[in-house]
């Protein structure tokens, strides 16, 4: 099964109203990019053979008793029961559901460094699971309950995460707002400035600033819903210009509550600082919104641009951050064409350039939720239930 990540484009859960569960305090938007350029593969496989659920992580074994990973393995199977008319006592169960499960997920993209590499895993695992179980419908909710963004992940195009108001979060699920093919012009353009795992986790970041910014609140509360509608509404009528101001001002809204946040969380490194001012001095030049950038909880920046200002800006951003090693390598992902820089846009956009800064730049566009991988060649497991 393989899955694309997201990218977040406006009002990210600023944090949880119920951590179990993983309900948030307030609603979100997403894109998901096409599994063509990002993507987390996973492969599940059950056997009576197997002694006990395994997990295996980038090719490294890993912790299967985590809480979350947990949670979701517990309510497939509880929804594979269900469908097969069964009760609960495990002497009823069938066979096939008594068995253990190995699970076997990669990412081609840097894992817990702010893209989105959660969301992208759970929702792939709850995906391979129901293949695997054979559980039909509504799987956003589980999928929410791995990572919250997981939810939105499900579903391709761009999605909103509701909010929901039951206290057992049936109606907090994802709702696809406007399919892939919706805006085919629109790319999305990734600054991988550190493949490092970031130093304060998501789920912890949130927690923290749940308890402490009075900015958060006041945002979910005041801020939030009305910027949703006018995304929502940017979205449908292909809107670059209100959608690009719109995502800035809330990723740096965003990043202000993890300021006001204590004690304060740092996501943004001074090369990502350098790759907002690049941005504003693009759009300044050109009169302008061309780019518009995002950051998660980390320091990668997410560009969006149409299509006929990529290849501009992209040699705008090699002008900045000079490749120090791998310029053959340094642009992946969807391809793009050189373009020339006149003297005036180099003189009023490129200041003091960071050779080596950005290891390297990913270009996709929107793609589909969590597709079936067919080809069995690109499987994780093998026939004894191993890693291959």
């Amino acid at each position: 099964m393989g899955c694309a990540f997201h990218a977040p484009l406006v009002s990210l859960p600023g944090g949880k109203r119920d951590e179990e569960l993983i309900l948030p305090i307030n609603a979100s938007l997403s894109v998901t990019l096409h599994q063509d350029q990002l993507k987390t593969t996973t492969t599940a496989s059950i056997s009576r053979d197997f002694k006990e659920d395994r997990l295996w992580l980038n090719g490294e074994e890993a912790d299967i008793g985590q809480p979350r990973l947990q949670s979701c393995l517990r309510e497939m199977r509880r929804l594979a029961r269900k469908r097969r008319g069964s009760s609960n006592n495990e002497d009823t169960v069938p066979l096939s559901l008594a068995y253990k499960v190995h699970i076997s997920s990669v990412n081609n993209f840097p894992t817990a460094a702010g893209l989105a590499s959660s969301a992208a895993g759970y929702a792939c695992l709850v995906s391979a699971l129901a293949r695997l179980y054979g559980v039909e419908g509504e799987l956003s909710e589980v999928a929410r309950q791995g990572s919250g963004s997981a939810c939105r992940s499900m579903l391709g195009g761009f999605v909103q995460w509701l909010m929901g108001e039951k206290p057992d979060g049936k109606d907090s699920i994802a709702q696809q707002v406007a399919p892939e093919t919706h805006w085919p012009e629109l790319r999305i353009l990734i600054l991988v400035v550190s493949a490092e795992k970031k130093s304060v986790a998501s789920t912890a970041g949130m927690q923290t600033s749940v308890k402490t910014s009075s900015l958060l609140k006041h945002r979910a509360e005041a801020v939030v819903p009305e910027r949703v509608a006018e995304m929502i509404r940017c979205i449908r009528e292909r809107d670059f210009e209100g959608f690009g101001l719109l995502t800035m001002k809330d990723s740096n809204q965003f990043h202000a509550t993890c300021l006001d946040t204590f004690p304060p969380i740092f996501y943004l490194s001074d090369v990502s600082k350098r790759i907002v001012g690049l941005a504003h001095r693009y759009n300044a030049h050109q009169g302008k919104t061309k780019v518009a950038y995002t950051f998660d909880a980390g320091p990668n920046a997410v560009l969006f641009a149409l299509d006929d200002t990529v290849a501009e800006f992209v040699e705008v951003v090699k002008r900045s951050f000079p490749p120090e090693s791998n310029g053959d390598q340094f642009l992946k992902g969807l391809p793009v064409q050189p373009a020339p820089l006149s003297e005036e846009l180099l003189s009023a956009v490129v200041q003091d350039p960071a050779p080596g800064a950005i290891q390297y730049v990913l270009l996709s566009k929107p793609g589909p939720g969590p597709q079936l991988v067919e080809d069995p060649d690109l499987h994780l497991l093998g026939a004894d239930g191993l890693p291959l």
